[in-house]
């Protein structure tokens, strides 16, 4: 098996990889500066003699062997991506050179998550990989955004400069157990919301539309993406099921029982209306869709948050 390096590895997404590829039989290193990784989403795994845990941050050169990597740094939720929106570029320009660069080292297949933000608030709908997007370059999502679109070049010019074997996945909403209870994003908002027994927040009329994908059908396309050698993307993975976000916070009353109230406040700047992939080119080269249904994810989700963030104070 592989010794694999995965970057981000104690945060939501990528604990879960690092899961997975142990399940597989792979050597796992997992780098974290733990800015917005957790140590108790990868507590389970210390003492596993085929798992390394290494606190670095990428922007600063990185020196360990690997076979595979998935590069999965850098912080996703608004709140943790705004606080300080220059680290936050510079982990997607700066250590994506550097990774990029161990990559060439060690001739190593590298796989990097950018996001359904390169498309910004997009006037294509579903979003394909060829449309170019609709993006605000000096907005307060920028950091991120840019940042992302910034490092799919990177990816492509380090490919064809220097033949580095890269694959590219653009992420869309993904949600699931570990996922920070403060991440930001609406899905960790109205759950925790609801679980408090307080309002849930619904930015303006909340017919705006996300897509939900549940974190294990992310993480199967992520491997998938990886373990295939006919296409180095990028390749969109999320789930074609458009929900408003009050089909949303209908469903997480329901699977919470809370009796929480809608509160309507202002959209935020260049929060996007629509957003949902077309993930006909993951079908076709991966043969992978979505198996999980909101209600279900949800439901395991909302267990988590009950065990983890409510179980101490009950």
């Amino acid at each position: 098996m592989s010794t694999v390096l995965v970057t981000g590895g104690a945060g939501f997404l990528g604990s879960h990889l690092c899961d997975r590829l142990l399940a597989d039989g792979h050597d796992v290193i997992c780098v974290d500066n733990f800015f917005s990784g957790r140590k108790q989403n990868i507590r389970h795994l210390i003492g596993d003699s085929r798992f390394e845990v290494i606190r670095h941050d990428i922007v600063y050169p990185l020196v360990v062997e690997a076979d595979w990597i998935y590069n999965l740094a850098c912080p996703a939720s608004p709140v943790a991506y705004q606080y300080n929106p220059i680290k936050t570029i510079k982990t997607s320009t700066v250590g994506m050179v550097n990774v990029l660069g161990l990559a060439k080292r060690c001739r190593a297949r590298i796989l990097h998550t950018s996001t359904s933000e390169v498309y910004g608030d997009p006037e294509v709908h579903p979003q394909r990989e060829d449309y170019w997007g609709n993006v605000n370059p000096l907005g307060p999502r920028s950091c991120y955004d840019e940042g992302k679109r910034v490092a799919e070049s990177l990816c492509m010019n380090y490919h064809q400069a220097h033949g580095v074997d890269v694959r590219v996945v653009r992420i869309f909403n993904t949600y699931g157990p570990r996922m920070h209870p403060n991440d930001g994003r609406v899905v960790s908002n109205f759950l925790m919301q609801a679980l408090r027994g307080d309002d849930l927040t619904i930015y303006g009329d909340g017919s705006q539309t996300r897509s939900f994908c549940y974190v294990s059908d992310l993480i199967e396309g992520l491997v998938r993406m990886m373990n295939q050698d006919k296409d180095i993307g990028p390749v969109n993975l999320g789930n074609p099921v458009e929900n408003t976000m009050l089909e949303l916070a209908s469903e997480v009353l329901k699977v919470t029982g809370s009796t929480s109230q809608l509160k309507k406040v202002p959209l935020p700047q260049d929060d996007p209306r629509q957003r949902c992939p077309d993930i006909t080119k993951a079908g076709n080269l991966l043969q992978w869709e979505p198996q999980v249904a909101l209600s279900e994810g949800l439901a395991k989700t909302a267990a988590y948050y009950r065990e983890t963030e409510f179980s101490a104070k009950a």
